[in-house]
């Protein structure tokens, strides 16, 4: 369903460079930088307040920095390369399959193809049997796995999550995880930020860590897990509380 994606040239690697965000109260982001390169699943961890969120719309390009850039390797056209799943999806007034429809069109996708991507996409996500189904009337889960269908049906090279289990039971939660599994053996690279960390240990093969709006660690997976080298990231792991 990751269709090949006719401009050849790949966006990623993405280089996040000095990045900084402030509004009318405060700096909320100072002085951020890393690179995601092409493939894999980067967890963005760190208390609440951390800045995890700002810097997943940053990314994403819903809001402008105040100072610092993100630059792609190749210009996006529109979003269509890049996408982005919310902790609590916005549904629209229309079927499921009208959701995913309605963010093919709005990625650009020409009309002709739109209907076999729609279809595809509720089919692999076991969506199919749901596809006229109001998309508000769906569980929590199940509006979910829409969310997340509907931004990778255009083929995007990159998709960011923020949260997207964080409302969902167990089962559901598993049934996001396979999910991301599958688009990441697709060749998606994927960014998304948890606060569950048997989730996190699960599924990163990378952390960032946030406190205060900086990127105090950038680190394997593995490594982060068995021996954080900032102080705060080993408080966060042991459950302190970092203000």
């Amino acid at each position: 369903m990751h269709d090949t994606i006719p401009n050849p040239a790949s966006i990623l690697p993405l280089r996040v460079e000095r990045l900084c965000f402030a509004d009318a109260q405060a700096r909320l982001l100072e002085d951020v930088s890393f690179a995601i390169p092409r493939g894999g699943l980067t967890i963005v961890l760190g208390a609440n307040g951390a800045g995890k969120s700002l810097l997943m719309r940053l990314c994403q390009g819903l809001l402008a920095p105040t100072s610092g850039a993100v630059a792609w390797n190749a210009q996006p056209e529109g979003f269509s390369r890049h996408a982005m799943v919310f902790q609590k999806p916005v549904m629209l007034r229309r079927s499921a399959r009208g959701n995913v429809l309605h963010a093919l069109a709005a990625s650009g996708v020409a009309r002709a193809g739109r209907a076999g991507r729609a279809d595809a996409a509720l089919q692999r996500f076991g969506l199919a049997d749901l596809s006229e189904r109001p998309a508000r009337l769906l569980s929590g889960g199940e509006q979910q796995r829409l969310a997340i269908a509907r931004a990778v049906a255009a083929g995007p090279e990159i998709l960011f999550l923020d949260e997207p289990t964080s409302h969902l039971d167990p089962g559901a939660t598993l049934q996001v995880e396979q999910m991301l599994g599958g688009l990441k053996r697709d060749g998606v690279t994927l960014v998304m930020t948890t606060h569950d960390m048997g989730q996190a240990r699960r599924l990163a093969d990378r952390v960032l860590f946030m406190h205060k709006g900086r990127l105090i660690e950038d680190a394997a997976a593995h490594t982060f897990f068995e021996g954080p080298a900032a102080a705060e990231a080993r408080a966060f792991l042991a459950g302190d509380l970092l203000w």
